[in-house]
């Protein structure tokens, strides 16, 4: 029971970041043409990028929480997600040795809230400001913290291959990444085609 419980929370994350990146890829607009006159953000292509991004960065702060959160709970003694499957996260999450970056020794998930939450900060001013000051400014950092989260997230793997665990928490949040990282690039080159950004 737990596990069915445990994997419909990760669907809960995983699903709404599978269709925010639906929203930023090139499939999109053909996706979306029939709900584009209900939600006036996806008639045009910067809008849904924008709001494909909204969906993946609230998601992936929203599951670098809930691993922050397994943590904790397994530092205190508890049993979050273990099983004697390959996917078990307590195994990853709960390896003190495993679970902190090695420069400064901050929990993986409290640097992805972090991430996640200022990333989302940038695409709501980019969302509310397109011309604004900051915008292409925003675009460019989005783009080189999901491009440097790739490196994050080869480290990561490279744990989950060490300690032939997978923790699937942790993988939608590398999803998460890589979805964004698409994001920014396509917002990055709207942006270049001042037409195609003007576009109301």
């Amino acid at each position: 029971m737990l596990e069915l419980l445990d994997n419909l929370l990760v669907a809960a994350y995983l699903v709404p970041t599978i269709i925010g990146f639906i929203l930023v890829s090139p499939a999109g607009e053909a996706l979306t043409a029939s709900l584009s006159e209900r939600f006036k953000i996806l008639s045009t292509e910067r809008g849904r990028v924008t709001a494909g991004l909204q969906i993946i960065t609230f998601f992936g702060f929203a599951v670098s929480a809930q691993t922050f959160w397994i943590s904790s709970k397994i530092s205190e003694g508890g049993d979050f997600c273990s099983s004697s499957t390959v996917f078990n996260c307590d195994d990853l999450i709960g390896n003190t040795d495993l679970n902190v970056d090695p420069i400064f020794g901050l929990s993986w998930g409290m640097i992805g809230m972090i991430t996640f939450a200022f990333l989302l900060f940038m695409v709501l001013v980019i969302k509310n400001e397109p011309n604004g000051e900051y915008t292409e400014r925003f675009i460019n950092l989005g783009s080189i913290i999901t491009g440097a989260g790739i490196l994050v997230i080869l480290l990561l793997v490279s744990y989950e291959i060490q300690e032939s665990k997978i923790c699937l928490y942790c993988t939608t949040a590398h999803i998460a990444n890589i979805a964004a990282l698409v994001g920014f690039l396509r917002l990055r080159k709207l942006y270049d085609d001042k037409s195609a950004w003007k576009a109301k």
